[in-house]
């Protein structure tokens, strides 16, 4: 078992929510363009082979920087959340809180308590927060970005 979500679901159940928090599409273009310039200015500076090779390095690189940021999947099995390579039993879930987008800014800042589990994604504008009855965790509770807050909500507290 090498802990693959298809493995994940075989051993603790179905999913009964699933969501990949992609990388919006404004985030591509930026480190292309980035890339782009940088090669161009190596390129100007150095003839021969030497010119094409910010080219084939860093253009590849800038297109690689958004999938590697699309990688944040939230998973619920029957058993468990899992949140990138976080995982919490759901028998220690005690209560969900949506978080709109016009609180977002200030429940990752002046209301976050440091000892909170965040997975924070600009691009997502809602997250949802998760209160932790765990008398040996002292995490309080995690905040995790989700596009769709309410369904996730609905799926933890049917628990």
């Amino acid at each position: 078992m090498d802990g693959s979500p298809s493995e994940t679901s075989k051993r603790r159940g179905h999913f009964r929510y699933r969501e990949r928090v992609h990388a919006s599409w404004w985030s591509w273009p930026l480190p292309l363009v980035a890339a782009t310039l940088l090669a161009a200015e190596v390129h100007m500076g150095h003839p021969g082979l030497r010119a094409w090779l910010p080219y084939v390095v860093l253009i590849p690189l800038s297109l690689a920087l958004p999938v590697l940021l699309s990688r944040l999947r939230i998973l619920v099995t029957d058993e468990e959340l899992v949140v990138g390579d976080a995982r919490l039993p759901l028998r220690f879930v005690s209560e969900v809180e949506v978080i709109p987008r016009e609180r977002k800014r200030r429940a990752l800042g002046p209301e976050l308590d440091p000892a909170a589990f965040l997975v924070h994604r600009p691009w997502a504008p809602t997250a949802v927060r998760i209160w932790l009855e765990d008398p040996e965790d002292p995490t309080p509770y995690w905040v995790i970005s989700t596009r769709h807050p309410e369904r996730l909500a609905a799926e933890l507290n049917t628990e």
